[in-house]
């Protein structure tokens, strides 16, 4: 018991934040805005700690069980930590336009970000890096698909049908979604999957963690979730005293919930890039960015439907069109079964020119 607590040190760290953060918040907030501000630092540095932990036992999952139904599971856990954190959020009264962003920010954070990232330092440790070029054709054309069913298409819908259209965006989601895993883990896994060769090493790492049991990892990432929900909860409340009135954008915060999901699979996939395992970070970046849209506007336009209030989902002419250009690259890069730096890095300038928009609120 002793060596698991010692282990779970950082989730351990998370709790006492959340403790302590639940017993001061009414002080934090009546200190003022600085107070606030840096409170809620504190709260994302604990959901950031809870969320590695997190993605660390889905990554056991995932080893056991192998691709394409690791990285799935990689991608799923952190799409539940987005997912919960926009929901506490929007209960708390934040802008309508903030689970657009997200959305926006996290496909922007995996595809230009992640894949970018990953792709130029891999490119430039080990040249080419093979993959199976039918994944990136697949996720592409999937993301393109639900991005423009649920973010393109609103913009000309009545105000007054929204919830038609609201109830129809739930359907196709939930249908493209059951097609896509079908695929995945059914007769079409191969597409997800690439066989390396020459990786005895990292094999029998992998079977040294697939032999420890499952259930303490499946019990730490639930709990793992569920402190994370408390704090997105106290962080969310010290976050929007700290932020009113000063006329920062939206997509700050939206960054941040991206971001927050997305830490854990940064790690992973430069990991795996320099490792010369290009797989895996095409299946974690694209296959990340789909299960955000196609997972997190079904939930989200259901709270919609019950509350009775409409996000704004439509994304904005300049979100279109460098949504439009990141598809347009990726699609034209993985096309041919390899990457190399300087693929990797026309998706890291895509991604310094989104951080760029951001800071000029467009």
């Amino acid at each position: 018991m002793l060596t698991l607590l010692k282990r779970e040190s950082l989730i351990l760290l998370s709790v006492l934040a959340a403790i302590i953060g639940f017993a001061l918040e009414h002080t934090v907030m009546e200190a003022g805005r600085t107070a606030s501000l840096i409170a809620a630092a504190i709260m994302i540095g604990a959901i950031v700690l809870a969320s590695t932990r997190v993605a660390h036992h889905a990554e056991i999952l995932a080893e056991k069980v192998g691709d394409p139904y690791g990285t799935m599971i990689l991608t799923l856990s952190a799409v539940a930590v987005e997912v919960l954190i926009l929901a506490i959020m929007m209960n708390n009264e934040a802008s309508p336009t903030l689970v657009r962003d997200t959305i926006y920010s996290a496909v922007m954070l995996d595809i230009n970000g992640i894949l970018g990232l990953a792709a130029l330092l891999g490119g430039l440790k080990h040249g080419e890096q093979p993959y199976n070029d039918d994944s990136g054709k697949t996720y592409g054309v999937m993301i393109l698909t639900a991005m423009g069913i649920s973010m393109v298409v609103p913009e000309f819908v009545p105000e007054a049908k929204w919830q038609y259209y609201s109830g129809f965006t739930i359907l196709a989601m939930i249908a493209l979604y059951a097609l896509f895993l079908k695929m995945q883990v059914g007769t079409h896994s191969y597409f997800f999957s690439y066989s390396y060769q020459g990786k005895g090493r990292v094999a029998d790492h992998e079977t040294d963690r697939s032999a420890s049991p499952a259930t303490p990892s499946i019990l730490i990432i639930l709990f793992g979730v569920a402190v994370i929900g408390f704090l997105a909860e106290i962080m969310s409340t010290l976050l929007n005293n700290g932020l009113r009135g000063t006329g920062a954008p939206v997509a700050l915060t939206a960054i941040l919930v991206a971001g927050i999901s997305a830490a854990p699979e940064i790690l992973t996939a430069v990991r795996a890039a320099l490792g010369n395992r290009m797989q895996a970070v095409v299946n974690i970046a694209m296959g990340a960015s789909l299960s955000t849209v196609i997972l997190t506007v079904p939930v989200m336009e259901a709270i919609a439907l019950y509350t009775g209030q409409p996000f704004i989902m439509a994304m904005t002419p300049v979100q279109t069109v460098m949504v439009a250009i990141t598809l347009i690259a990726a699609a034209i890069n993985l096309n041919d079964g390899e990457t190399n730096a300087i693929e990797g890095m026309t998706h890291f300038v895509l991604f310094a020119t989104f951080l760029m928009l951001a800071m000029l609120g467009l």
